[in-house]
């Protein structure tokens, strides 16, 4: 079983594309030199701080950042998941997706979100994902060249949805992919709980990428990007300014955890 480092880019990403992708290379430069193979960026990591903007440069958001991470991972020979951007999707809408892009420059898969952040936090904080993206229907979990795991793709809100994550580790998830842009209330009272409990539950390593700090003029996010182990332990987590959560996955772990403790054997409800 691989032994690799993994790395979660955490960002404080603005309604700026050119300059989120300036610093979005050298975090990948800084990530890769550190040893990391396996490299996540975080939701909303090309463009962030104005929905109506965001829908308006789709078309350009999609095509530069899916030939800057090709490029990215081909110059630094690694695997890298895009957390999550707008590609046009008809109908004035965009989807949400997440891709990964592996050492060669190949896109390997595409993930559209599928549970989209309709919610009213408060009477000054409200979200309504939905007016601006069309979700996505497909379950994806993509079997890795390099390094040689599997890994199940989600974003964000879908981290509130157990039963996703069963499903990506029923297809033989060894690593599951969390990017998001986590609201601070919502994040400081239910982050880490949420992606500790979709560890232990389905004994498999977790990344999750993140945004930190204030987006444009509205919007703020909790940070902590984390990386946690299949026993529930979290490895690595970067606190709330930019940077990253580097650790170690040892993919051998996850067997060895599931044999001690076979919950997914015990199941007696599977639908």
């Amino acid at each position: 079983m691989p032994i690799f480092k993994a790395a979660a880019i955490q960002l404080n990403s603005q309604p700026d594309l050119d300059k989120n992708l300036q610093d979005i290379y050298r975090q990948i430069e800084r990530a890769a030199n550190s040893g990391a193979r396996f490299i996540g960026l975080p939701e909303n990591f090309a463009f962030m701080g104005n929905e109506k903007e965001r829908l308006k440069q789709a078309e350009n958001i999609a095509e530069r950042v899916e030939a800057s991470l090709k490029a990215w991972a081909k110059e630094f020979n690694v695997t890298i998941l895009g957390g999550g951007y707008p590609v046009p999707a008809g109908e004035g809408k965009v989807y949400n997706r997440a891709i990964i892009v592996e050492p060669d420059g190949e896109i390997t898969a595409r993930y559209d979100k599928i549970h989209l952040f309709d919610v009213e936090l408060s009477s000054k904080e409200s979200y309504k994902e939905s007016d601006m993206v069309m979700p996505g229907n497909e379950v994806i979990a993509v079997k890795l060249k390099s390094p040689e795991i599997t890994a199940g793709l989600s974003i964000c809100y879908d981290i509130r949805f157990p039963e996703l994550y069963r499903k990506l580790a029923s297809m033989g998830s060894d690593l599951l992919c969390v990017p998001a842009a986590f609201t601070k209330p919502t994040g400081r009272a239910h982050w880490e709980v949420l992606l500790r409990a979709r560890a232990i539950e389905n004994s498999a390593f977790v990344i999750a990428p993140a945004q930190t700090g204030k987006h444009g003029r509205k919007r703020e996010t909790y940070g902590h990007s984390m990386i946690i182990d299949p026993w529930g332990a979290i490895l690595a987590d970067a606190g709330t300014e930019p940077g990253m959560a580097i650790a170690e996955i040892d993919t051998s772990l996850k067997a060895d955890v599931r044999r001690k403790l076979p919950s997914l054997k015990h199941r007696v409800f599977t639908d």
